[in-house]
């Protein structure tokens, strides 16, 4: 039997089962304060992203951007890349990530000392990357390292998964596996979010994408990368002249699914590109006189059916601010993934935050979604965002192919610092 999204709010212990991240202490004033081991931020910073296919990282592997990124990073904040405790890179479908990974590092100077990591968690990968490099630094086990998140849908396009005919007959194992415009499909058809809704919402992210892109508000938050003798520093991403009529007239992309009202307008732009945040405590951050950006305060990760595999920000965004001891109203910037309009537009409209408050100069619609690359994309926009408007908290979130969901909370010390 279907329910609906309210009756699904009420029934999240037996439906959606959640991860944590260690305990801080909870309310807005305790997670302000100023701690010595406080896992702060010194640099968020992400390359500019290109189109799938056609755009200027289309012949550019994983390895080859995480290497211009170092070495650009490195360049950037003059860090000794000795001091590095451990490096975490959040990726979905490049072969051998670790190997990859592991030698652009070492390509781009960076010690053999220094150990790496990789996480896949598609969607959430880079904020799980930055997840993992936290809960390093919280336990001790490092006081430095960087939280990547990188991607080429160009070069390395999701893979169909293969299960065997035993897994495959369980109804929600199939579900799991099968493509994301299925699931976006899917939220339509259930939650009866029409096709007009969707570009209403998908206008909102074109709209002001554009107006960011054309006051330059990006450049603050793109760190320039040279590939093959070329700079990238701005998105190609961005679709100018979008209109409601634009959009009404592109037709259907999945249309033997449901009621076939996803797009190429209403869903978020396949992309390339990758996005990194340095990690460290407060103590040695001010010990060694690096800026302080922000803050991490604590995630959360939910699973949900893999049908409706995008309504998961509707329980992970309350779960963290419920572990925070923090109110939908504490939140000055949500940055929550647009995926595909039908489930962004449901999501908004279940978790009753104001539209001004989300994704306020576009998301992934406009932006485009590299998938291993979103989760640690959206913290340097939400910082970035703070710290132009002088808000003091950012909540990120995104489903997760599978059926899962996570979000994260991080306060804005630009204007705190």
């Amino acid at each position: 039997m279907l329910l609906s999204s309210s009756s699904l709010m009420h029934r999240v212990p037996p439906l959606v089962r959640a991860a944590s991240s260690q305990a801080v202490p909870g309310g807005l004033a305790a997670i302000l304060q100023k701690n010595p081991d406080d896992v702060v931020i010194t640099f968020a910073k992400r390359t500019a992203m290109g189109k799938a296919k056609k755009g200027q990282l289309k012949d550019t592997p994983v390895d080859e951007m995480l290497l211009a990124l170092f070495k650009a990073t490195l360049e950037k904040t003059r860090l000794d890349p000795s001091k590095i405790d451990d490096i975490c890179v959040g990726t979905c479908h490049p072969p051998s990530p670790l190997y990859v990974s592991r030698a652009a590092a070492l390509a781009a100077g960076i010690p053999h000392d220094v150990p790496i990591s990789t996480v896949n968690r598609l969607c959430s990968s880079g904020l799980m990357a930055i997840r993992t490099i936290a809960h390093s630094i919280q336990a001790g086990e490092a006081s430095l390292g960087l939280a990547v998140g990188v991607d080429s849908m160009s070069l390395n396009p999701r893979p169909t998964p293969e299960v065997c005919e035993a897994v495959d007959r369980a109804p929600a194992a199939h579900d799991c596996i099968q493509p994301m415009g299925w699931t976006s499909e899917m939220v339509a058809q259930t939650y009866k979010v029409s096709r007009e809704k969707q570009d209403e919402y998908a206008l909102i992210s074109h709209t002001r994408a554009n107006k960011a892109a054309s006051r330059g508000i990006f450049a603050e938050e793109i760190l320039p990368i040279e590939i093959r003798g070329a700079v990238i520093s701005v998105d190609d991403t961005v679709r100018p002249g979008v209109t409601a009529e634009s959009l009404a007239s592109l037709k259907p992309v999945f249309p033997t699914w449901g009621e076939a009202s996803t797009t190429a307008g209403n869903a978020s732009g396949v992309g390339d590109g990758a996005a990194l945040c340095i990690l460290t405590t407060r103590e040695r951050a001010q010990r060694e006189g690096m800026s302080i950006i922000g803050k991490w305060v604590g995630s959360a990760i939910v699973g949900v059916e893999p049908r409706y595999m995008g309504i998961a920000p509707i329980y992970a965004v309350p779960k963290v601010l419920s572990q925070l001891g923090l109110t939908r109203e504490d939140i000055d910037v949500y940055e929550i993934n647009e995926a595909f309009a039908s489930q962004f537009a449901h999501c908004v409209e279940e978790l009753k935050i104001p539209m001004e408050k989300i994704n306020p100069n576009g998301g992934s619609i406009a932006l485009s979604h590299p998938l291993g690359m979103t989760g640690v994309r959206q913290v340097v926009t939400g910082l970035a965002e703070l710290q132009r408007t002088g808000g003091k908290l950012l909540c990120t979130s995104m489903c997760i192919g599978s059926g899962m969901g996570a979000a994260g909370v991080f306060v804005n010390e630009a204007r705190h610092g």
